[in-house]
């Protein structure tokens, strides 16, 4: 009885504008009187059906900007590229969560050889934050990406462009193009998206790791880390 109600409370709200442009002055107020009486004796019926209306609304949401995170053109990328499990990780090279999250992750990759994970360059701390992303991602274009993410996630620390470069020609990039990717509309162009991402996502900090639709906020053991992706596999069959 109470979907039934809930459904007509939906039914009402959504055709209320439709069907008054339908009726006559007198209909209008007939009508307005027997809203307002249903309200008035079905409060909790109607605080459902708008409660359900904003659920459905933000899963909807979450679905189009789980959508949107998938954009991963020019991302740098651990594991297997190929992998068909996904696991995004939002980033800063300045954050010692982050640098404390390396290490599970690390580990499970060296594991599982069907995982592919995506670092969402969030340079969210200081301006060197801004400089390593931008490195990271003309790294990702040399194919030296896992190297350099390796040295600057085990920095103990402050980052400088001195470190930062000197982690890029340590992987192996040629360290010319490497500024000159670093300062291209592409690479500027993969960190904005992240930043939507994340504002979409309603993700603020870092770490911020996404394995299926579940977002996990902050650091996390390696079991917890296992346990979610044997989770994640399990109800994508």
């Amino acid at each position: 009885m109470l979907r039934i109600c809930g459904l007509f409370a939906l039914m009402i709200i959504g055709l209320i504008s439709s069907v008054q442009a339908d009726l006559t002055s007198v209909d209008k107020a007939k009508l307005d009187e027997m809203i307002r009486i249903y309200i008035e004796e079905n409060p909790g019926v109607i605080r459902d059906a708008l409660q359900r209306l904003a659920e459905r609304e933000e899963r909807e949401q979450k679905l189009a900007a789980l959508a949107f995170l998938e954009m991963t053109e020019g991302d740098p990328v651990l594991g297997n590229p190929d992998g068909s499990l996904v696991i995004y990780e939002f980033s800063d090279y300045n954050c010692g969560y982050c640098k404390r999250m390396f290490g599970p992750i690390q580990e499970v990759l060296t594991g599982d050889d069907d995982i592919r994970v995506v670092i969402k360059e969030f340079p969210i701390l200081s301006q060197s934050s801004l400089v390593a992303a931008q490195a990271a991602i003309a790294t990702q274009k040399q194919g030296v990406f896992p190297q350099y993410h390796a040295t600057m996630m085990t920095n103990p620390g402050a980052i400088s462009i001195d470190t930062i470069l000197a982690a890029a020609r340590n992987a192996g990039a040629d360290v010319d193009r490497l500024q000159q990717d670093m300062r291209s509309d592409e690479t500027a162009t993969v960190i904005n998206r992240t930043r939507m991402s994340a504002e979409q996502l309603k993700i603020s900090g870092t770490p911020g790791l996404i394995i299926g639709s579940t977002i996990i906020p902050g650091a996390i053991s390696g079991e917890e880390l296992r346990r979610l992706i044997a989770e994640e596999r399990a109800r994508s069959g």
